[in-house]
């Protein structure tokens, strides 16, 4: 998908039940940290279930521009051979990540440690983003910004050095992107590198560092225990290694909620990733009445996975705590649909962290439901939305903002609203589920162009 892609308008419209099984591609947290960390090791990283979106690509994209040797071998099947800590080479050319924000802050954080220099790009959406938090504390380890867009923005010149500086930093938000990025650099700092968080953040980084041969520990820390102070070892001689990755349950939320909110639909998604800070929507919905059974539950790359029968549900809205929203940060927009067909007030507190995504995506939400006759209010950093139990109104055309989760949030609406629902682009939904049209029209579910 290039960045000057034409528009492509997609409707969603009410039909039959949704009913038979699905599987989510694989995780984008995991396929991005299994090609950056093939890139640091020594030796093959075999990768299988890869995600083979967008965003995904370009990290392998960028992997190979910094010397490593990757090869897809089939569907969702990688090698990477690694260069090892330190054996990164200057990119011949930019850094193109497209849409891809963890992509490029992880990898910023694998430049600014390493003695490379690169320069990193993206489309209109990312070079919207900031990236002023991930730049500050790399910049406290040594790295040099040579030049950025104004606000710390794309496109920006990193310089990273023979040897990262290990510092101690406190996460200004609770972002796995911010923690990733610090201990990626720390890997080539002499002595400990250490990240506190106020809120403990989805640990995949930590989890598969460990996988790869580095030395992580992680303690609780602060009031209640709730935040994490995550030091490692630097200068470890990462191994290359077999990554599985499981089924992503940011992209398993779309067709649980779909099941969830079309009447007499029975659907089973197969393989998604049970890791407990990432399972906050799963946890608000069954609050909310959902009807979710895990069966077959089991080990797979290091994480628990298991199938989700999904039927649908009376919902009654409720309040979510801003502290689980480290656990969810992706799923809010689909959320506020489910929301939008619960009985009462579901409140959605402490969305701050929505405002840096793709788009501003409270905003994004605010203004789809508002389009397709919803009764909601942002106050503050809140989204409060007003279900009575019936179908929402829908009818309505819902801007984007290239943001993938607000396009097939309101796709997933416009199954089960009275009217149909129009998004006015879906082609960026390649970044993150490549098959979600197929698999939702195989489900039963009438979305086209």
């Amino acid at each position: 998908m290039s960045h000057d892609s034409p528009p492509q308008p997609l409707t969603a419209a009410p039909g039959t039940p949704l009913t038979g099984r699905l599987r989510p591609p694989g995780d984008k947290s995991i396929s991005h940290r299994a090609m950056i960390l093939g890139l640091l090791s020594q030796g093959e990283t075999r990768v299988e279930g890869l995600l083979e979106g967008d965003d995904v690509l370009r990290t392998a994209a960028a992997a190979k521009a910094l010397g490593a040797g990757v090869e897809r071998l089939g569907e969702g099947r990688w090698v990477v051979r690694g260069v090892g800590i330190g054996g990164l080479t200057d990119p011949a050319e930019v850094l193109d990540f497209g849409n891809a924000g963890t992509g490029s802050r992880l990898m910023m954080g694998v430049v600014g440690g390493q003695p490379v220099t690169a320069t990193f790009d993206g489309d209109a959406s990312l070079r919207s983003r900031p990236m002023r938090r991930i730049l500050d504390p790399l910049t406290r380890m040594g790295a040099q910004v040579l030049s950025e867009a104004e606000g710390g923005r794309v496109p920006l010149t990193l310089r990273g050095l023979n040897e990262a500086i290990p510092i101690t930093y406190e996460t200004p938000a609770a972002s796995a992107q911010i923690k990733s990025a610090v201990l990626l650099a720390g890997l080539n700092a002499p002595g400990t590198t250490t990240v506190i968080e106020a809120a403990a953040t989805r640990d995949h980084t930590e989890r598969m560092l460990r996988l790869f041969g580095a030395e992580v520990r992680v303690e609780p820390h602060g009031p209640g225990g709730h935040g994490r102070k995550i030091s490692l070892t630097g200068q470890p001689k990462l191994r290359g290694t077999d990554v599985i990755v499981p089924a992503d349950p940011s992209s398993a939320a779309f067709p649980l909620v779909a099941a969830l909110i079309v009447p007499g639909s029975d659907v089973v998604i197969e393989g998604v990733m049970m890791n407990p800070l990432r399972t906050g929507l799963i946890t608000t919905l069954l609050e909310m009445g959902a009807q979710i059974e895990r069966v077959a539950e089991r080990e797979e790359g290091g994480e628990t996975v298991a199938d989700l029968r999904v039927r649908m549900s009376r919902l009654t809205g409720v309040d979510v705590p801003p502290e689980r929203a480290p656990a969810m940060i992706d799923e809010y927009p689909v959320l506020a649909v489910a929301a939008s067909f619960a009985a009462g007030r579901t409140r959605m507190n402490g969305l701050h962290e929505l405002r840096v995504k793709e788009s501003d995506r409270l905003a994004a939400v605010a203004a789809g439901l508002a389009a397709n006759g919803v009764r909601h209010s942002v106050e503050g950093d809140d989204l409060v939305v007003e279900g009575d139990g019936t179908a929402a109104p829908g009818g309505g055309t819902v801007a984007t903002h290239l943001d993938h989760r607000i396009a097939m949030a309101f796709l997933v609406m416009g199954l089960a609203t009275k009217a149909p629902v129009t998004v006015d682009d879906g082609a960026m939904i390649a970044t993150s589920f490549p098959s979600f049209l197929p698999s939702m029209q195989a489900l039963g579910g009438r979305i086209g162009a």
